[in-house]
This record gives structure tokens, C-alpha cells and sequence, in this order.
């Protein structure tokens, strides 16, 4: 078993590491306590960002997490693409700060979404865009099944009605993906996205939510009323495949749940990083000691350490096997289970580690601990990853395993 970072990623862990160290630590206080203000400073990031993908195999970001990269590689024998690059480069990132990241332009989550399910038309046309993604209903959290907001065609459109709470991005983005259902009466096999350009006729962002962590990012509520959407922004087979049934929609987050794991995995790994510049003076950090001869301090420093390394390895395996192809609903949420709860326990005993110091805003470690709270809920919460799980060891169906 190899663990090491591939060779040809080198290059982009250190400019990732460096950009969340020199351009995203200085301004992170500051956008934190402006929220809903948008950072400016981004807009030129991006710009890079773009250079560096033109033309890459490789690319970096959302748009890139996807098996269809897997799937033209003609290399024989393991693979590391998109996703391995694109989870690499979030670690890094979120090592400097979470909302920054979620706030970067053309890095939605409805990116990644148009990269996994998308047909080759609708890739070139929403090539460069930037898309939020857009699930979540007042009624319909978790169970992603129940989503109520409808799209019925009407000749060469979808008209689209209802409403979606907390989509990240939602009022910056120039699109949204949209999950929208085509007949309740079919359940899940009837559910898909459409991509809703900013300005829609029909679409309104009606409120940004205020949170908890993550405040460079926008979270808006966002109305559907009578909206008319091109048949063409319908992504993927429009066709209802109850066989199939959610398995098309659902693919999105094998691709993304490890890409939300790397988030928390690098906000985690910057909690223990300044805890351990924190308490230098006061701890040896000798692991050759057995830990009931250390302090409590380092004792608890050394479990973090190695529930945060468990995390980072079940992450790393559920892209690999995203960019080899192979099946990783169920890695993926392991992935993301178990990244998120370290996230929440890692950041928070940082605080607690640093005392008075860590809960101040002088130090960015109560931030993190604010931010890393939002890991363990989007993308699916940590008990619906559980359940996921559960169904996929036991063989039980939604249906079966609720």
C-alpha cells in the first residue's frame, strides 16, 4: 500500500497550501464578522484557478470530481484523477478556511453535479459557470425522496414550482442545480436536476440565511413560481427508469461526500496544528512515551491525531475509487460520517485544549470550531450516512431500512 500524495499532485498541494496560508488566514476574520458581505478578493483566485485548469486532465476544483474522467482515461492499471485532485486541493484549502472555499466563484457543488450527471452538450454549455446546488426543502431535509417542488413540461420547457432552503452560494452563483420531480406518484425514480440561470423569470432568492460558521459563504432561500426552465437544462436521461430508479440523481454525492470530508478533514487538521503550536511549550509530544505516562493534554492531543488520520485515509479511498471507477456510494459515506464527526470533536477539543485562549477571537480556533459544525449536517447528515451504510452491508432498500 502506497499512502503517499501521487507525485504529479505535488505541485498542487503546495499551491493550495499556500494560497489558504497567505491569501484565505489573513481576510478569514475578517469576512466572518461581515456576513453576507462579498469577499472581492476571491475574484482574482479564481481567475488563477481557471488558468491552471485550461487544458488540464487534472483539473482542479468541483467541476472535476466526477467518474466520467475514470471512464475516457486510457491509462491501464490505478488511476489518480479529478477526484483525488480535487479532494487534495479542498484539504488544503480548508486548512486555511472553509467559507472562503464554499465562496470561491465557479466551485459550486452544483459543479460537481453537472460534471457527474451531465451529457456532453450540456458540458460545453455550462462550461465555466458556476452553479449552486439546490435540494434541501422546508418539508424535505434528509430524505432527499421527499422532495416536493415540481417540474412538468410544457413543449420545450420544464415549468418548475416550489421552494429550497439553505442552497450555499444560492444568491452569488450564476446558476442553480435545481432537484425537481416529474411525477410524485413514481417516488424517487421520477426525481431530477435542471440547471436555473440566475434572473429565471419565476425564480426568487428570497432571504440569505444567517449561521452558526461559514459566514463568507451565502446561504439563500430561493422560491420557484411558475418557472420556466429549457427542456435542454434538464441534466442527464429525462426519461423516468423506475428500474434505475434515484441511482442517476443519487451519483452526485458519491462524488461530493468525499469532497465535503476533505473540507472538514482540513479545518480539523488546522484546529491540531495550532494546538499544538499552542501547548509547545507545555508538552514534550514525544510518541515514544505510552500514553499513561504523558500529560492529558498530550494523551488527547495523540487520539485526535489518529481518529483525524482514520478519517483522511477512508477520504482519500473513497475518491481513488472514484477516479478507477468503481462503485463508492458506500465509501463515500463512510468517508463523510466519519470526517464530519472528527471535524466537530477535533475543533471543539481544540478549544477546550487551549482554554480562555482558544475560545477568544484572537485565535481562529473558535472559528473553526463554528465552522466545522455545517461538515457534520450538508451533503446529508451524519446519521443518514449511518443509515446508507447500513443499507449497503445489509442489503436492505430504502424501503426496507429507514
Amino acid at each position: 500500500m502506497n499512502l503517499e500524495t501521487p507525485k504529479k499532485f505535488g505541485g498542487l498541494v503546495r499551491q493550495a497550501h499556500q494560497v489558504a496560508e497567505h491569501y484565505f488566514r489573513p481576510i478569514s476574520r475578517k469576512y466572518d464578522k461581515a456576513e453576507h458581505a462579498y469577499p472581492k478578493e476571491l475574484d482574482l483566485l479564481a481567475a488563477l484557478l481557471d488558468g491552471m485548469n485550461a487544458g488540464s486532465p487534472d483539473a482542479v476544483g468541483a467541476g472535476s470530481a466526477s467518474k466520467r474522467g475514470a471512464a475516457r482515461e486510457q491509462q491501464e492499471g490505478v488511476k489518480n484523477g479529478g477526484n483525488m485532485a480535487a479532494l487534495l486541493g479542498v484539504m488544503e484549502l480548508c486548512w486555511g478556511d472553509v467559507g472562503l472555499l464554499l465562496a470561491m466563484p465557479r466551485q459550486g457543488l452544483g459543479n460537481a453535479a453537472i460534471a457527474a450527471v451531465a451529457n456532453e452538450d450540456q458540458l460545453q454549455r455550462f462550461a465555466g459557470t458556476w452553479a449552486a446546488m439546490a435540494i434541501t426543502e422546508p418539508g424535505c431535509g434528509s430524505d432527499s425522496a421527499a422532495i416536493r417542488t415540481t417540474a412538468v413540461k410544457d413543449g420545450d420547457d420544464y415549468i418548475l414550482n416550489g421552494e429550497k432552503i439553505f442552497v450555499t452560494s444560492g444568491a452569488r452563483a450564476d446558476s442553480v442545480v435545481v432537484w425537481a420531480t416529474l411525477d410524485r406518484s413514481l417516488g424517487r425514480a421520477a426525481i431530477k436536476s435542471f440547471v436555473v440561470e440566475q434572473g429565471t423569470r419565476g425564480m426568487t432568492v428570497a432571504r440569505l440565511e444567517k449561521k452558526l460558521g461559514i459566514k463568507a459563504s451565502d446561504t439563500a432561500a430561493i422560491s420557484f413560481v411558475d418557472c420556466r426552465v429549457p427542456a435542454a437544462n434538464l441534466l442527464g436521461n429525462p426519461e423516468i427508469d423506475v428500474q434505475k430508479g434515484f441511482a442517476g440523481v443519487m451519483e452526485t454525492f458519491d462524488n461530493t461526500r468525499p469532497l465535503v470530508a476533505g473540507m472538514a478533514i482540513g479545518v480539523a487538521k488546522a484546529a491540531l496544528d495550532r494546538t499544538r503550536e499552542l501547548l509547545k511549550g507545555a508538552c514534550a509530544f514525544d510518541y515514544a512515551k505510552p500514553l499513561f505516562s504523558v500529560s492529558h493534554a498530550e494523551a488527547t492531543l495523540y487520539r485526535l491525531e489518529a481518529e483525524w488520520e482514520a478519517a483522511r485515509l477512508l477520504t482519500l479511498k473513497a475518491a481513488w475509487m472514484a477516479d478507477n471507477k468503481l462503485p463508492n456510494s458506500k465509501e463515500a459515506s463512510i468517508a463523510k460520517a466519519k470526517a464530519g464527526r472528527v471535524a466537530t470533536e477535533v475543533t471543539l477539543k481544540c478549544v477546550e485544549l487551549a482554554g480562555a485562549l482558544g475560545y477568544g477571537e484572537d485565535e481562529l480556533l473558535e472559528k473553526w470550531a463554528r465552522d466545522s459544525k455545517i461538515l457534520d449536517i450538508f451533503e446529508g447528515t451524519q446519521q443518514i450516512q449511518m443509515l446508507i451504510v447500513a443499507r449497503r452491508l445489509l442489503g436492505k432498500s430504502s424501503g426496507e431500512l429507514k
